[in-house]
């Protein structure tokens, strides 16, 4: 769920909407599943085969078509949309192609089911089609206080699972890692959130594997053990990675920690309004690369977080967006020895005038626990 329903907020962002639809010649946004949806309307739409659509003409009121039976779930807004239900006899591409009228340029949501759109496309097959990302993607990026008050929340809901983890009050040894991914599981749920969206345990050579599938494998005394998890707390999302040595630390592995301790730093500290996302991935490679490790830093730096776990914008060579005030994400450098061991160290980053925000505080030391 959203964290409001206050019209005044949707209504901003849809006027925010329709002036880039503008800049952009699109006559008509259309938004099925998927996060851009909610963030627009406070609705979070089921993956259903019955179709749930939002349609935003450029210069009238926006529309949402949405199965009768899903109706109560909606919050509605009459300042913000029309609620058109649809029955079960009903044809809803058929609708919508009413709704979308006679619209030239028209914006899908990229998470809208193929099988609506090519129905729509034989209802509507002189019109052209783009992408909604280019005009919902940009103001979606850009956090607003509540936003970012909402991910703090979230973040330090998380801080406390990890602080715990490196106290040693989260059994590992001799358990599986699937036992403590569900045991992270329970509380992050019991730490406020609405769901999990992840819980990682990798121990020993498994945690060279960055999204490593937690299993069978019991946990022994003497290894690494590499924690990633994270869930969505009122409609935001949180994810730290923290990884503890079971045992006193092998000199090769503290080694190695330590220019990934220094490397996550150099991301965090470069993230200042105006500079590229490529450049903040570029500062934490650089480090590990002079530690000799480069080779086994296999992904990117980070990846934006919002109402979704990943999202722009994402920090990685290339990407030559400039970081702006409000921009929130991930700084998690990882180094990574096949058949050995791997660690990662992840926390939430904001861009804000005064410097990057770290929304994660929670030690970033490779702590030696017995537990």
């Amino acid at each position: 769920m959203n964290i409001t329903h206050d019209p005044a907020v949707f209504k901003s962002r849809l006027a925010r909407v329709r002036q880039l639809m503008s800049e952009k010649n699109v006559d008509t946004l259309i938004l099925s599943v998927g996060h851009d949806l909610p963030y627009l309307t406070g609705y979070q739409a089921m993956p259903l085969e019955r179709l749930t659509l939002l349609v935003v003409p450029r210069d009238a009121m926006a529309s949402m078509l949405i199965p009768r039976l899903e109706a109560p779930r909606v919050v509605d807004m009459p300042s913000v949309f029309t609620l058109v239900p649809w029955n079960e006899t009903d044809d809803p591409v058929a609708i919508a192609s009413r709704l979308i009228g006679s619209a030239n340029t028209i914006a899908v949501g990229d998470q809208m089911w193929a099988r609506f759109l090519v129905e729509l496309l034989a209802h509507l097959p002189r019109a052209r089609y783009v992408r909604a990302v280019d005009i919902v993607g940009p103001l979606r990026r850009v956090k607003d206080a509540a936003e970012i008050a909402a991910l703090q929340r979230a973040s330090t809901a998380v801080d406390r699972i990890a602080a715990q983890l490196h106290a040693g009050d989260i059994p590992l040894i001799g358990r599986t890692e699937a036992q403590v991914s569900a045991e992270l599981s329970a509380r992050i749920i019991a730490e406020g959130h609405d769901k999990v969206n992840f819980a990682i345990v990798a121990a020993g050579e498994n945690a060279a594997s960055p999204h490593h599938h937690a299993g069978p494998r019991v946990i022994r005394e003497g290894e690494i053990v590499l924690c990633d998890f994270g869930g969505t707390m009122a409609g935001y999302c949180s994810d730290i990675t923290r990884c503890v040595h079971l045992g006193d630390v092998p000199p090769d592995i503290a080694e190695a920690y330590e220019a990934l301790q220094r490397a996550q730093a150099a991301g965090v500290a470069a993230g200042r309004i105006g500079v590229s996302c490529e450049s903040v991935d570029a500062r934490t490679r650089e480090v590990i690369d002079a530690a000799g490790y480069g080779e086994f830093f296999v992904h990117r730096t980070g990846h934006g977080i919002g109402m979704e776990e990943h999202e722009d914008p994402y920090i990685v060579q290339g990407n030559t967006t400039l970081l702006e005030a409000g921009h929130a994400y991930s700084v998690e450098p990882g180094i990574y020895v096949p058949g050995r061991w791997g660690m990662r160290l992840e926390d939430i980053v904001v861009a804000t005038e005064s410097g990057p925000l770290s929304l994660n505080n929670t030690s970033h030391d490779l702590l030696s626990v017995i537990a």
